[in-house]
């Protein structure tokens, strides 16, 4: 019996909002496969499926690296990868009345916390809108909890409404920012909250709901496993008061906003004022925590405020579409691997776009600067590293695949994710074989990798996939690289990925669930928690003979469909029916298609009546 997550389906901006909520699965530990890592006088041999390897590590030896790597950087392997109190918290039964029921109307109530995050002990003051006489809040801890995916930590008692004014629009830089509003309520965050991510849930009296989204931080974890929300991306779509780092409220790039704010809410075509939280962020958290995986929380504002927190864990997510990242941000990435962590790319497009953080009126880096025209960026000339344009761009080009391996190339796209290297350790309990496929796991963005981009020298490719995006051929690609540090590098090169660990099919187009991509995922999770994958499981370089010798072919673009001439008189407008006339015009990397439909002339309708639905795709 397929469940929606919500009554009604609501269209988030790059994300996948519906979901059949059935029992997750997950097969098998991992298996210690071959390592070539460590010269040693002892060779061992491992047979797998399609060819054999000799390796020249022992075990005794890959103990010895690994507690020399633990005195060179103490705090490698800092806690255990399984965490007893994690896995009580899922056995909880938890709750489904976190979900937004009714048939939800925006504008009728929203808000925003006065931070991205909290740790407890802090007093958080949030801002609340409602046309209704009174409301209620509900915080809602997320996780697994029996499938039910939320507990419910701390409800409100009712509180008095109260509309607030609209939010003005700064120019030059077109900034929504509702400074403007006054505190509704503060909210002490008690022991009761553990840390994790949060949905509070506003109930307005007339039943219209709504979402703000926090993480409850936990600055003295070391947890095996940090999980990275990556709120910066979110903000970046958010057109909250009709800006976003993408458009205005025209739908044109050229209005959009250079500067967007955390002073306001997330907009309700978003997750229903959840960001980006519910699709492409909450399948992991659920995932991992049912697995009673050692892990701990925090957003892209607290990795800015505190890099060097990736140091204290073996390992780092990013989730599912992780966009936009500052300098210090992906230092801290950087500085991780260099001293031995692990991180996991879940998603595709990681990485892409520069930004910067400015001070807003209600606290730090609230502020959120991407002008990527460097000709516009008042810091051009200046200070060009921070200069927001692309990663990969002039005038401080430093692409992406430098850290991940693979790099943006494309959407949107539905294609099959084909494995080329089902001998990897990351495949063991899959059963896939070369050419393996599961059907629609790559997309709506994907990776590729690219020999003449900077990428680390023994990168390992597991899945080439041939696709075409917008009739041109490419390959997605999914990548493993180790460092000598004992640290390792894992992407799936699509945006599908997060999505397809949670237990159902979208309704309309997406990944369907396959205990491949839970597998896969178990498997990387649980040997990055646990420390030293690069010395366990060094990466076999493949890329350029992949990419120069292809297993598979890449796919033929599909010649465009030219009618035959006609002498046939063409037909009146409506002479047969409503006509429709599909138009695509590209900016920049948004492509936006136009559907026009002329109408026939009725009682109310004249004959020059049209009609005009316009769907866009914003890439990147």
């Amino acid at each position: 019996m397929i469940k929606q997550w919500f009554s009604k389906t609501t269209t988030l901006k790059r994300t996948i909002t519906i979901f059949v909520l059935a029992s997750l699965v997950i097969s098998g530990p991992i298996a210690i496969a071959h390592s070539i890592w460590s010269p040693s006088k002892t060779a061992v041999t491992t047979k797998t499926s399609n060819r054999s390897k000799t390796t020249t590590t022992t075990a005794k030896e890959t103990r010895k690296t690994i507690a020399s790597l633990k005195a060179q950087f103490p705090t490698l392997s800092p806690g255990s990868l399984y965490s007893a109190s994690i896995a009580a918290e899922n056995r909880k039964p938890g709750t489904t009345s976190w979900r937004i029921t009714g048939n939800p109307i925006p504008g009728q109530i929203e808000g925003f916390a006065s931070s991205t995050f909290a740790r407890v002990g802090d007093t958080l003051p949030f801002y609340i809108s409602t046309i209704s006489p009174s409301y209620s809040i509900v915080a809602y801890r997320m996780g697994w909890y029996q499938g039910n995916l939320a507990r419910l930590i701390w409800k409100s008692g009712t509180l008095p409404g109260h509309l607030q004014p609209q939010c003005p629009i700064l120019a030059p830089t077109n900034t929504v920012e509702c400074s403007n509003w006054s505190q509704s309520i503060k909210i002490h965050i008690s022991k009761a909250f553990i840390p994790g991510d949060y949905l509070f849930k506003l109930i307005a009296s007339n039943g219209q709901q709504q979402y703000i989204p926090l993480t409850v931080v936990d600055p003295t974890s070391n947890g095996a496993i940090v999980v990275i929300n990556a709120v910066s991306t979110w903000q970046a779509y958010n057109n909250y008061g009709g800006y976003s780092l993408y458009h205005g409220p025209n739908g044109a790039n050229a209005t959009r906003a250079t500067k967007v704010s955390f002073d306001r809410p997330y907009a309700f075509d978003f997750g229903l004022g959840g960001g980006d939280f519910l699709g492409n962020e909450l399948p992991l958290v659920a995932f991992a925590e049912k697995l009673g995986l050692n892990v701990t929380y925090v957003n892209s504002v607290y990795l800015q405020m505190h890099p060097s927190l990736i140091l204290n864990h073996n390992a780092a997510v990013s989730l599912g579409h992780d966009e936009y990242y500052s300098v210090t941000m992906r230092d801290a990435l950087q500085n991780g691997v260099n001293n031995g962590r692990s991180i996991l790319f879940l998603g595709a497009n990681a990485i892409f776009r520069r930004i910067r953080f400015e001070p807003s009126p209600m606290g730090q880096d609230r502020i959120e600067v991407n002008y990527r025209n460097p000709y516009q960026d008042p810091l051009f000339g200046k200070n060009n590293a921070r200069v927001t344009a692309n990663w990969p761009a002039f005038p401080d080009a430093n692409n992406e695949s430098s850290l991940i391996g693979l790099q943006y190339e494309c959407n949107p796209v539905n294609a099959p994710l084909v494995v080329t290297d089902p001998s990897s350790w990351i495949f063991s309990g899959t059963n896939a074989y070369l050419g393996f496929k599961v059907p629609s796991l790559v997309g709506p963005e994907f990776d590729q990798y690219i020999p003449y981009s900077p990428h680390p020298s023994n990168l390992q490719i597991l899945a080439h996939s041939p696709l075409l995006c917008r009739n041109v051929p490419y390959f997605s690609d999914m990548s493993y690289y180790s460092t000598p540090t004992g640290g390792g590098v894992f992407a799936t090169g699509t945006n599908y990925w997060v999505v397809s660990l949670m237990g159902g099919c979208p309704s309309f187009t997406g990944p369907c669930p396959d205990p491949f991509t839970q597998t896969v995922t178990a498997n990387v999770l649980k040997a990055f928690g646990s420390g030293g994958v690069g010395i366990i499981h060094p990466s076999i370089p493949n890329a350029n003979s992949i990419y120069y010798n292809p297993p598979f072919p890449a796919l033929t673009p599909v010649p465009p469909i030219i009618s035959a001439p006609t002498t046939t008189k063409p037909p009146t407008p409506c002479s047969t029916g409503p006509k429709s006339q599909v138009t695509s015009t590209t900016s920049g990397s948004k492509t936006t298609s136009s559907t026009t439909t002329t109408l026939c002339p009725t009682a109310t309708t004249s004959p020059s009546a049209t009609s005009t639905t316009t769907a866009t795709v914003t890439p990147g």
